[in-house]
């Protein structure tokens, strides 16, 4: 993995987090904690489109979405456990 493809990483995370947090209200973490629901976003998003079949394209914006998604999904599911909890 090149230092390329890492900074893609951490900036498509940093996107994703600050819309998911956007998205979500109220659970917005921190910039740390945020690149990493978005880098978790981006690995969920990803199992959850092919798991249903959806294409998204390629590129950034794409991938973009597809963080998004699923880091917002992330985010639903860490309210719902904190709720319970």
């Amino acid at each position: 993995m090149t230092l390329y493809q890492i900074a893609t990483w951490i900036v498509i995370g940093i996107v994703a987090g600050w819309l998911a947090g956007m998205i979500v209200s109220g659970s917005g973490f921190g910039i740390l904690i945020d690149i990493v629901v978005g880098i978790a976003g981006a690995f969920i998003g990803g199992w959850l489109a092919s798991l249903l079949g959806i294409g998204v394209g390629g590129g950034l914006l794409g991938s973009v979405l597809v963080a998004v998604a699923g880091a917002v999904v992330l985010l639903l599911v860490i309210r719902l456990v904190r709720r319970m909890a």
